[in-house]
């Protein structure tokens, strides 16, 4: 029923207007395996309204207990003739997975329904185009999204294996896998492959995959249904759901009777959802449907690895301790350790075999993951830090069983057992994973505080026809849909984005904004969800729900900035390539540097210590260049520091948007400005209004608010406002806007039409001058003197002659001109493009310290503007609103939506500055630096240290100090490292504001 449903709708898209063919009815075929329907009888009244604006669509997957099935929109030329519908119709028809076909002869469109499991939209696109047909606006692929969970990622060498195993999976058009955030986003043709095939290539390739979201998890609800005794009970609720508007995807548990439903937002709610499976039950079968709420996989994930790290930890350290007890300490302390020196066979003594019986649990059982790691690397002919971990153990663990046989065979051999260094090793290096999952643990700390600041429940308000409240009861957040009315008492969150209904309070959304003050909020305002009601009781009408409030776009804003790769962090790519080859190589160079000469006497014997020969002392040193270099450190460097830079700026309201965006805000030298709401508050005001004709000024208001009813624009409301004020003031009518009529927006200038009989504009000089009205001596001066006064002149002009005017003044912010100064201060220019005119640009210019102005700019003007200075080598950040301003915003090579509230999710902008304020500029530039200075340094700490660190392994200093690095403390060196970018990262947490202005 919801498939043919859905063709209905289809069909009235493709017959459109039937006053469009002027010979009479619009041609239409339609055929389906299912339905046998022909031509439009059968076709009800649609459902969905037509498209206007896109010529080619997919419709989202309608999904069965036995099938899916997809649709696809698309033009075709020459179908002219009556015969060529009937043709693709029978073409197509003949195609397995083919459900049916509607083909318009009026539009040159067809529409297909088919089984992407039998057939692909590339195949029918060929068939018709064999058919001697022409396909135009076929879009070639559906792109679906996808993000997993990657475990086992050890170093960058991983995280690329695995981006590389995922790119090589047919249908993947990008994947980037995040190191620090174990996470991977794909981008996928869902006709050509699925989720599972994409897990199972991540799991060939050596590490597990876990499904974290998929692209329809937009607005998604899990709900576990009581009272399914069957699975007919599982199919009269799924005809419900089909049969629901606004349902765009559905899967049932039957295990566990949970149903998991993905909707639209805008057109039903998950109460109604539950509602819609309650009333599915009649007679005995009743349904009781409740929220379900999913166990957090990621916290419990990490706690589970952290968990397991210390577990392995304390065994290994178990066996290591006696080892080492066994082999360095007690054979010290005579006669306490005599009894190790028992003879069992020959040279084999008890210490021996105590040592390697304790030894082999931890290197085959405890460090199976090393030997696991290393064959899925090897696997995919690559190497990362488990291979050199397992190379180094190995090494030491069979040499010392080398050791152990040849002296249970011979009654002469001496030689020094190396099971510490293996025990040892594997111990620091798990000690060393473990401290440093806890460290990478702490860098998305801001980001989870962002997720828990919502409330788990909220007082939902039932109201009566006279506004009076009815009912009050108590839900999960959950459950809120758009235009619930919420009840929020002093000291509770805001559930939900909203506007006040009723009641006024002040709220605290530092959580969100960074500002420290509380807000006013009064009827009207808007509400942030996650922020605390402070000192008032406020009902509010819920707006954004789900993924669609500010928080949520927050929260996926700043998991897209941590996942996406930074330009930095190609050093590292580039150095893993070869870095554990020319370990291995090195270590081998190492081994040979000293066993050769060592054999033929070149150093003297007594460099050699006692109980060891040429081949352990070599051994020893090649060992422990394998096991101090770390990979580990380089791969950690960037994306650690990226990862709490971008959660500590969403803490204090400026949102980056990956790590791109983070490297070149660092390098800005031009930050330009629009004025209007950017460095001005935004809310101008008409300090004076007056005639320059004989019409009357009730008559001159009344046709600027009609003009002006349409404009979106800060001024236009002024004026709008004014001019309402003073008709009910003076006019005994009640309040009535004229309708206007080829009402058009002229962008930088201002707005026309008709109003009445009347040809009116409203707009600048420039828009006077373009329309051929003259602007006399008399309008001249009353601009003038306000111009130098900071006031914008907004000139009405009826039939052709200026009647009049108003004058509009819109404050500065007051930290306006300590921001440009302190940007000074950062060898930082500030320019001004405004579309407003020169002498109020100059005057709020030179108010606010800035020398360069460029007024009277339309939208693409700035941007051009822009690009002129980029020409000349400057690297510039525009400031705007994220509206007007997108084509600078997009122009600039940094662009900065500033106010933008609770519309967070600005695609021009690279960042988002959530406040209305100037300082948060200076924010985001500065933390930029911060953070690209901190991953500079990490990379200090992880070169310097590997630079360092191997020669001192491979005993350079030996020779003139005597001071030997052995390959345990190598493993511990190690594992210091990668902590040591993670703590150096986290340093970042501990980030404030360059500049503070209080406001008064």
């Amino acid at each position: 029923m919801f498939i043919r449903r859905f063709y209905e709708k289809a069909a009235q898209t493709l017959i459109g207007n039937r006053n469009a063919n002027q010979g009479g009815m619009p041609t239409l075929k339609f055929w389906d395996k299912k339905l046998d329907v022909k031509g439009r009888d059968e076709l009800k009244s649609p459902l969905l309204q037509p498209s206007n604006g896109v010529a080619a669509t997919v419709a989202q997957p309608v999904s069965n207990a036995d099938k899916t099935t997809k649709t696809i929109m698309f033009k075709v030329s020459g179908i002219q003739h009556e015969s060529s519908p009937n043709s693709i119709d029978s073409i197509l028809g003949k195609l397995n997975g083919v459900e049916s076909v509607m083909v318009s002869q009026l539009r040159g469109q067809a529409v297909v329904r088919y089984m992407p499991e039998l057939i692909t939209a590339k195949k029918i696109k060929e068939t018709v185009e064999e058919a001697g047909f022409q396909v135009d606006e076929f879009p070639e692929q559906d792109i679906a999204v996808c993000r997993l969970r990657i475990k086992g990622m050890a170093c960058t060498s991983c995280s690329e294996s695995a981006e590389r195993a995922l790119s090589m999976v047919e249908g993947v058009r990008k994947a980037v896998v995040g190191l620090a955030l174990e996470e991977a986003k794909v981008n996928y043709d869902p006709n050509v492959t699925n989720i599972d095939r994409i897990i199972e290539a991540i799991e060939d390739a050596g590490f597990g995959a876990d499904l974290i979201s998929s692209g329809s998890d937009v607005n998604k609800v899990h709900l576990k249904v009581e009272g399914i005794n069957s699975p007919d009970d599982f199919t009269v609720i799924q005809r419900s759901l089909e049969l629901l508007e606004g349902v765009n995807h559905f899967e049932m548990d039957f295990e566990e009777h949970i149903v998991t439903v993905s909707y639209d937002a805008d057109i039903i709610g998950p109460r109604s959802l539950i509602q819609c499976i309650q009333e599915a039950g009649n007679g005995p079968n009743f349904y009781k449907a409740n929220l379900y709420i999913p166990p957090r996989r990621r916290e419990t994930e990490k706690q589970h690895e952290i968990h397991m790290y210390k577990v392995h930890f304390w065994w290994s350290c178990l066996f290591s301790i006696p080892v080492v007890l066994f082999s360095m300490v007690l054979p010290m302390i005579p006669p306490y350790g005599n009894w190790l020196n028992y003879k069992i066979h020959n040279m084999l003594t008890l210490g021996m075999v105590l040592r390697w019986i304790l030894c082999s649990p931890v290197q085959f059982i405890i460090g199976r993951r090393f030997y696991v790691g290393s064959y899925h690397a090897l696997r995919r002919r690559s190497a990362n830090m488990e291979v050199l971990v397992a190379l180094g153990t190995n090494a030491a663990y069979f040499y010392s069983v080398y050791i152990l046989i040849k002296a249970l065979a011979s009654d002469t051999f001496e030689g020094e057992d190396l099971f510490e260094t293996s025990s040892m090793l594997i111990s620091f290096i798990l000690l060393g994973k473990y401290l440093e999952v806890i460290a990478r643990g702490k860098t998305s700390d801001a980001l989870a505080k962002l997720t828990d600041l919502a409330p788990e429940t909220a007082c939902l308000l039932t109201l009566g026809v006279d506004g009076n409240v009815i009912s009050e009861m108590e839900i999960s957040t959950q459950l809120i849909q758009r235009d619930d009315i919420i009840k929020i008492v002093p000291g509770e969150k805001v559930p939900v984005d909203g506007v006040v209904f009723s009641g006024q309070s002040h709220v605290n959304e530092s959580m969100i904004t960074g500002e420290a003050r509380p807000v006013a909020k009064r009827p009207g305002d808007k509400v942030i969800g996650g922020t605390v009601n402070e000192n008032g009781c406020v009902l509010v009408k819920a707006t954004h729900v789900g993924s669609e409030t500010a928080l949520s776009q927050i929260v996926q804003i700043v998991e897209a900035a941590q996942l996406a790769r930074a330009p930095v962090q190609k050093l590292a790519d580039q150095i893993s390539k070869f870095f554990v080859p020319a370990v291995v190589l090195a270590a081998f160079i190492t081994w040979l540097g000293w066993f050769i000469p060592g054999e033929a006497g070149i150093y003297p014997r007594s460099w050699i210590p006692k109980a060891m020969d040429e081949f352990e002392l070599a051994l020893q040193f090649g060992i422990s260049v394998l096991v101090i270099a770390c990979p580990c450190a380089l791969g950690l460097a960037t994306p650690t520091a990226v990862m709490v830079a971008t959660g500590k700026g969403a803490s204090q309201g400026v949102l980056i948007k990956g790590g791109n965006s983070l490297e070149k805000a660092h390098k800005v030298n031009t930050v330009v400005f629009d004025k209007t709401g950017t460095l001005t508050i935004g809310k101008p005001t008409v300090v004076s209004a007056v005639l320059f004709s004989n019409s009357s000024m009730e008559e001159f208001c009344d046709i600027a608010i009609a003009a002006e009813a349409n404009s979106e624009h800060p001024i236009a409301k002024a004026v709008v406002e004014h001019a309402k004020k003073f008709s009910l003031k003076y006019s005994s009518q009640t309040e009535h806007v004229t309708e206007v009529k080829d009402f058009e927006v002229h962008p930088g200038a201002g707005v026309g039409g008709k109003v009445g009989d009347r040809t009116v504009l409203v707009g600048n000089k420039r828009l006077m001058q373009v329309n051929n009205v003259p602007v006399g001596p008399d309008v001249d001066d009353y601009m003038l003197e306000n111009e130098q006064q900071a006031r914008t002149c907004v000139l009405v002009a009826i039939d052709g002659r200026v009647a009049g005017a108003f004058a509009v003044t819109d404050p500065v912010k007051p930290e306006a001109a300590r921001v440009i100064s302190f940007l000074r201060s950062m060898n930082i220019e500030s320019i001004m493009v405004t579309g407003d005119n020169m002498a109020t640009a100059t005057s709020i210019g030179r108010e606010v310290g800035i020398d360069k102005v460029f007024a009277e700019t339309d939208p693409l003007g700035k941007a051009n503007k822009i690009k002129e200075l980029q020409a000349k080598g400057r690297i510039v950040a525009m400031v705007g609103d994220g509206i007007n301003d997108s084509p600078a915003l997009v122009a600039a090579d940094v662009g900065m939506a500033i106010g933008a509230g609770t519309d967070v999710a600005i695609e021009a902008a690279d960042i988002v500055l959530i406040k209305s304020n100037l300082e948060d500029v200076i924010t985001a530039i500065d933390l930029s630096k911060k953070t690209i200075s901190r991953i500079r340094l990490n990379y200090v700490w992880a070169l310097g240290y590997n630079v360092l660190g191997m020669p001192i392994a491979a005993g350079i200093l030996f020779p003139f100090t005597g001071i030997r690095l052995p390959p345990w403390l190598a493993g511990a060196c190690m594992a210091a490292s990668s902590i040591s970018v993670v703590c150096s990262s986290l340093l970042l947490q501990s980030y404030k504001k360059p500049l503070n202005v209080e406001h008064v």
